[in-house]
């Protein structure tokens, strides 16, 4: 099995079975994404205390990147600190070239700290799918950025 095979099952798992899925009453955070182009939605709740990620859940609807990024991305935050967010939505934006690597990351090769995630970097092939593999992240920034407290 090559490698690109492996992501492809990778995703299609997380498309298939998202983790992490429904609601967060009261939650600390809130985002929801929208792509117009395309139609795919990310809602997104956070739980935060002593500032860290406790509880993460995700809904919505759209193609398979969109929806594994989400649960990919809501597995690859919970228990993070947001300090630690910070820098996995950093290393996933170099990962998909949509931001540079100034810090000496290597976007070829975050594994280690991307985990499943990395089975996203094939969609680079793709421009017009990057906007779906990035919704939830942009999702969990605006989540982030509006939280009160």
């Amino acid at each position: 099995m090559s490698l690109e095979d492996l992501y492809r099952q990778v995703i299609l798992d997380h498309y298939r079975s998202p983790r992490n899925q429904g609601h967060i009453e009261g939650c600390d955070a809130h985002g929801e994404g929208h792509n117009p182009l395309c139609g795919d939605e990310i809602f997104l709740d956070l739980a935060i205390g002593d500032d860290t990620v406790i509880d993460v859940a995700i809904s919505g609807q759209g193609c398979s990147i969109s929806q594994a990024s989400a649960s990919m991305m809501s597995e690859a935050i919970k228990g993070k600190t947001l300090v630690e967010v910070d820098d996995l939505i950093h290393r996933f934006k170099v990962m998909m070239n949509v931001e540079q690597g100034d810090d000496g990351l290597d976007p070829a090769r975050p594994g280690a700290v991307l985990g499943d995630l990395e089975a996203l970097q094939g969609v680079r092939k793709f421009p017009v799918r990057i906007k779906c593999a990035s919704l939830p992240w942009t999702t969990l920034e605006e989540a982030l950025a509006t939280r009160e407290g």
